[in-house]
């Protein structure tokens, strides 16, 4: 199976890392900011996330994995006055200048134009950007990732 999606998707990396696991008043609330955020944005028709997944990277990374329809959509969101990001990063850029080190923040953004990203799923449930856009069988792309890749450019 390969991923249903056409067109450009954003790829958003966005993630924690505890350094004190004593400090959890630190890092506890980064950790409670981001489930807020995705409930508020799978509940918005048309916020433009089509998909996210939350990883484990050891003990001490936690990260999601955040497809969206386009980076205007996520930039949109980022800025939004009304939306949970805003007040969840002023919060945390308060708390930073009393914290010493407790908690590591990282967040990496890939706008990937159509003809540029390829996927294949075996024997595996929709995962990926396959689960946030449906799959169909790897035949209708091409049956080779320069196939697929020539097919939606």
């Amino acid at each position: 199976m390969t991923a249903r999606a056409d067109g450009e998707v954003t790829v958003f990396l966005i993630g924690m890392r505890i350094n004190k696991f004593r400090a959890p008043r630190d890092w506890w609330p980064v950790a409670r900011a981001m489930p807020r955020m995705l409930k508020e944005l799978s509940r918005e028709e048309g916020s433009g996330l089509i998909g996210a997944r939350t990883l484990i990277g050891g003990p001490r990374l936690i990260y999601v994995v955040q497809y969206w329809d386009s980076k205007e959509r996520l930039l949109a969101y980022a800025s939004a006055a009304d939306g949970a990001h805003r007040p969840a990063w002023a919060a945390f850029n308060r708390r930073l200048r009393e914290a010493h080190g407790g908690v590591g923040f990282w967040h990496e953004t890939y706008a990937v134009p159509a003809g540029s990203y390829e996927n294949v799923y075996v024997d595996m449930p929709e995962f990926g950007l396959g689960k946030a856009t449906g799959v169909v069988p790897v035949g209708r792309r091409g049956e080779s990732a320069a196939e697929r890749l020539a097919a939606r450019g």
